[in-house]
């Protein structure tokens, strides 16, 4: 079946989310976002694109972005290869890291321009990661109150003003936007995963996880994954390979 053509913005302004395969995550450590950061900043001069917003959420992406002088579908061809050549090689994996191509909405309104915002900066406080929006380090928010990078604020103020942003995002949120019902899963905590690994195989102990058989190894690091825990805390818990975890199916 052909897919469907992407609707096309007059503004050139776009909501979009990137995510991971199979939900998983895509930003193990701190250094994972910042070399996403760094790659978005690169690009920028190459691709013209301009950036109202952004939060890296583990296992997705939201930006909200005007396309600029290269398609939104050439410029996220370059994020994403790039990214993922990087990621492969650090995490010795192999194939595919994103989901499929990136899903995508117009932004047409500057009443749904804030909606957006508002929404990308308070991803954190509904998946439980933090409490007030300036404590989530991977996220623009921090920009509109003081630290500019990313955004481009030369843009924004052509349709808002930093400060209503600001106020905007604190506000309580009430409308729905891409993906806004599929929320993903809270990060599970080390302890957590501990017991999870445990209630699975019966035992938490890595050298009684390898001496099982490959397929009940993989059977269980399936498992783990669908309950949520990352390649990097397998890994701790089993001392399996990110090459062994992440190909298992």
């Amino acid at each position: 079946m052909p897919r469907k053509a992407r609707t096309r913005a007059e503004s050139g302004i776009y909501h979009v989310m990137l995510r991971g395969i199979n939900c998983q995550q895509i930003f193990e450590d701190e250094e994972d976002n910042e070399v996403f950061l760094k790659i978005l900043r690169d690009y920028k001069p190459v691709c013209g694109y301009q950036l109202f917003a952004y939060c890296l959420m583990g296992n997705h992406v939201h930006l909200l972005i005007k396309e600029g002088t290269e398609s939104l579908e050439q410029t996220f061809k370059r994020i994403g290869a790039r990214f993922v050549y990087w990621y492969n090689t650090k995490y010795q994996r192999v194939g595919h890291l994103f989901q499929d191509r990136f899903k995508s909405e117009v932004v047409e309104t500057t009443r749904y321009l804030y909606t957006v915002i508002r929404y990308v900066h308070q991803n954190p406080i509904k998946a439980g990661l933090c409490k007030r929006l300036e404590d989530y380090p991977y996220s623009s928010f921090a920009e509109y109150t003081g630290q500019p990078d990313l955004v481009d604020f030369d843009c924004v103020e052509q349709y808002v003003s930093v400060q209503s942003v600001v106020e905007s995002s604190l506000e309580q949120m009430t409308e729905e936007c891409l993906e806004m019902r599929d929320t993903p899963p809270k990060r599970v905590t080390d302890q957590q995963a501990k017991q999870i690994l445990q209630k699975y195989t019966g035992s938490d102990s890595a050298s009684a996880f390898q001496a099982l058989s490959t397929a009940e190894r993989d059977k269980y690091i399936h498992k783990l994954k669908k309950a949520g825990l990352s390649v990097r805390q397998i890994s701790r818990l089993t001392g399996m390979t990110y090459y062994v975890i992440q190909k298992a199916k």
